[in-house]
């Protein structure tokens, strides 16, 4: 048991006092005369050992979010000046415009949950609700204290108990912790199927058409088996945000003959969309700028992916009626059996005074799911919890890239960077939730040596790794250009898919993964 010490206001009051708190799950009402929350904050004291780790959740699912060691700490965007800051918009890809990032060493925050690990043994910190505002937790090292903060200011409180915090509380083993959890929360995977298969991305990128297409789709028919997917990404559309038409010059004919002929080929097919955005040469923000979300009387920029992209308000009726018949026309005209959802972290940058940033964004993920029925859905760039058990399949780190670490300027700027050595990282560190939240996707592989940097060692570290930590096992190689050692290759990580037992993951001095292969001991380093 430890003394926990919390506070809690609206504009017309506050309260505060200690709770005795200890494993399981810990629920705190707390009685607040009706206004505007201010702040529900609980600190409990909390020590590290000096070997032990410490895992804090990134916000979402491009989130470069390690292991740290007890006086590491997190790098916000501070460091990237202003001018460029402002111009890129890079404080808008995560966190960084709604909390405050630590300054000294030994601090760090993360949201939802976070554990403590020494050796093989967890101490778990989680949330069990996260509708009344984000559970951030914040460590300080030198301060061994674990403060927790509901992300609840602005929303209007009626009055009463006001639910301050839903804590879950445990310690144990990897698989305990976890397990409970789950249990407690409820949440179960909503597939127990892995896929594998091809993205058209990280090869042509946005240069893709009908004929390219086709033909990676006749080189998919080479190697892949029955069932699994053929998705096509970003590229197909006009502009992002202009979901009703393919781009008739990339493809003339649409996207219905290519979504029978992956099906005639024994394909599952799949498509990229990113539904909550849409980008500024779209022909949706100018002809609607009504529907974009407004914040101090301006449109809500996202990013600076393509012409900058901005957030649409899913309030607005008549963007519920274009989605609504973007996902019709995709999935029933179209006949495509997933989509991968992509940049939905803009659904919900901010909250109102009806509810939090974090109810927001989950009635925005139920409210897809509802758009999508039985259809498979991959999030992609989303605040992690608001997916658990929602999703089919969800991203767990940032984009790849075609080398180990981007150039050296890239790594300046925000934690939701592409990056193949930080993707790696967060598939490792969030694998827990692999077959507990949703089937984990983190990113694909590549055996080609052609437009490709990565070394043989960096490629087989990464599509390693993405066989025993993965839901859904994707590549962006051509399959026609596969030679036979690389089609050995391919078959071999299908093997480690289906049939690799007993994963462990050592990561006190380096990280070294252990597993068994048909009875025999076998493991990779990184």
């Amino acid at each position: 048991m430890a003394e926990l010490h919390w506070h809690a206001s609206t504009s017309a009051g506050s309260a505060n006092g200690t709770a005795e708190v200890g494993q399981g799950a810990w629920h705190l009402a707390i009685e607040l005369p009706a206004g505007t929350l201010q702040n529900a904050a609980a600190t409990l004291p909390w020590s590290m050992t000096e070997e032990e780790k410490v895992f804090m959740n990134g916000y979402q699912t491009w989130t470069e979010c390690p292991e740290l060691s007890r006086w590491d700490r997190q790098r916000g965007t501070d460091q990237i000046p202003r001018f460029l800051r402002e111009k890129y918009a890079f404080d808008r890809y995560g966190d960084y415009h709604f909390v405050r990032y630590g300054k000294q060493k030994g601090q760090s925050h993360g949201f939802s949950y976070c554990y403590f690990r020494r050796g093989e043994h967890y101490r778990l910190a989680a949330s069990l609700n996260e509708t009344p505002g984000y559970t951030i937790f914040y460590y300080d090292a030198k301060a061994q204290t674990l403060r927790i903060e509901r992300d609840c200011a602005g929303v209007h409180h009626e009055g009463g108990k006001f639910a301050a915090f839903d804590l879950f509380f445990a310690e144990g083993s990897e698989d305990e912790v976890f397990d409970a959890w789950f249990a407690a929360l409820g949440c179960r995977a909503r597939q127990t199927k892995k896929l594998a298969g091809y993205s058209s991305w990280y090869n042509r990128y946005q240069n893709i058409d009908e004929a390219s297409i086709l033909e990676d789709l006749q080189g998919c028919k080479t190697l892949f088996r029955q069932g699994d997917l053929f998705q096509i990404d970003d590229g197909w559309e006009p502009k992002v945000g202009d979901w009703l038409k393919a781009d008739p010059a990339k493809f003339p004919q649409g996207l219905r003959p290519i979504a029978d002929a992956a099906h005639e080929s024994g394909f599952l097919a799949g498509l990229w969309l990113a539904p909550f955005v849409c980008e500024k040469e779209s022909a949706l923000y100018h002809e609607h700028p009504d529907w974009l979300l407004q914040v101090n009387g301006q449109p809500w920029c996202c990013g600076c992916n393509w012409s900058g992209f901005y957030a649409l308000d899913i309030d607005n009726p008549a963007v519920q009626d274009y989605l609504q018949t973007v996902f019709d026309r995709v999935l029933n005209d179209w006949g495509f059996d997933l989509v991968k959802l992509d940049f939905l972290y803009g659904a919900a940058p901010f909250g109102n005074e009806h509810e939090s940033r974090a109810a927001r964004m989950q009635r925005a993920m139920v409210w897809l799911r509802t758009l999508c029925g039985d259809k498979l859905i991959l999030g992609c760039g989303v605040p992690v919890m608001p997916a658990f058990g929602v999703v089919d399949y969800c991203r767990i780190g940032c984009d790849v890239g075609l080398d180990w670490d981007d150039v050296w300027y890239m790594r300046l700027f925000h934690r939701e960077r592409v990056s193949t050595k930080h993707s790696i990282g967060n598939t490792i560190f969030r694998r827990q939730l692999n077959g507990r939240a949703y089937g984990s996707d983190p990113d694909v592989f590549f055996l080609r040596e052609e437009n490709c940097k990565l070394t043989p060692q960096q490629k087989e570290q990464l599509a390693t790794v993405n066989a025993l930590f993965s839901g859904i096992l994707l590549t962006s190689d051509m399959p026609s250009r596969y030679t036979l050692e690389m089609r050995q290759q391919y078959a071999a990580l299908r093997d480690v898919t289906d049939h690799a037992e007993n994963v462990r993951v050592e990561a006190d001095a380096g990280i070294c993964i252990k597993y068994t292969l048909h009875g025999e001991e076998k493991q990779i380093l990184l």
